[in-house]
């Protein structure tokens, strides 16, 4: 197995990552950085994105695994403790996966000719930080209104428990292959209108945003911001290609969720006392 190594720079995930790199030393496991067929991330859910973007050319032929070295992720599934279950279950892989949708973006700049096409794993949003972005919103090729307000957010099934969470959307199974739209801080009165609640795209439709102003807008995909450029149009929908990441141990969706929003005091004793034992070398 070839497997690329992405961490963060925190001190914990420097040490981290040099000891998971001298464990498979004498193992079958190679480091390829640059043809993985699964890549290990250290640090927490920003540092997976940050992966997921600089391998998503690989989509179709990679997994990702995650490590946490903070507090507990929604993509990472192993706590640092655990790196030596970890690597023995990566020199017992035997191709396990689950995979999630993703958001399909396409993107015309007013100073492009042809679209650019971006994926995002959890969410793509727009938004004016100085005045009230308006914009026209279609659904296929139907205006479904006519949006004013600092800006909208589109996300996935998994970033639905992001930004879109924070902005009142629902938290939806990634079984469920479609795409939210909620927004942020909408203008609502006698004369302006919009539906004001999260509107959920079903996989075969999509969703058209035409500026009626493109200057001062900022596109942010996931982790990754785009400003000072005149967005001309975009185009919102289920992307054909999925994220694959490896699973050698099922966690429910739910218990994620729950795990991630809600938890319970004994779980974080729990967590605190298997630490402390492997600080202790038991």
């Amino acid at each position: 197995m070839r497997i690329a190594l992405v961490n963060n720079n925190r001190q914990e995930s420097v040490k981290l990552a040099e000891r998971f790199l001298r464990k498979i030393a004498d193992s079958d496991l190679v480091l390829d950085n640059e043809h993985p067929n699964l890549i290990v991330t250290i640090g927490g859910d920003g540092t997976l994105l940050s992966a997921f973007h600089k391998y998503s050319h690989l989509l179709d032929h990679v997994r990702f695994v995650g490590i946490h070295t903070g507090h507990l992720g929604f993509y990472t599934d192993w706590r640092d403790y655990e790196l030596d279950d970890l690597v023995e279950s990566l020199k017992h892989d035997k191709g396990e996966s689950v995979s999630y949708p993703l958001l399909d973006l396409e993107v015309k700049y007013r100073d492009e000719d042809e679209s650019i096409s971006y994926r995002a794993l959890n969410e793509a949003v727009l938004k004016k930080v100085d005045g009230t972005m308006v914009c026209d919103i279609y659904v296929k090729e139907e205006l479904f209104e006519t949006f004013r307000g600092d800006g909208i957010c589109v996300a996935t099934p998994t970033g639905s428990t992001g930004i879109s969470k924070s902005l009142g959307g629902a938290v939806i199974h990634p079984r469920t292959e479609a795409i939210q739209l909620t927004e942020l801080a909408s203008v609502n009165n006698r004369v302006y209108r919009t539906l004001s609640s999260p509107m959920v795209i079903a996989k075969d439709e999509w969703i058209v945003v035409k500026p009626i102003n493109e200057k001062g807008l900022i596109l942010s995909i996931d982790n990754l911001t785009f400003a000072e450029r005149e967005v001309e149009q975009l185009t919102y929908q289920i992307a054909k290609e999925r994220v694959h990441f490896a699973r050698y141990r099922h966690t429910h969706f739910w218990s994620r969720v729950e795990n991630s929003f809600i938890g319970v005091l004994n779980k974080e004793n729990q967590i605190v006392d298997e630490r402390a034992r492997w600080e202790r070398g038991e």
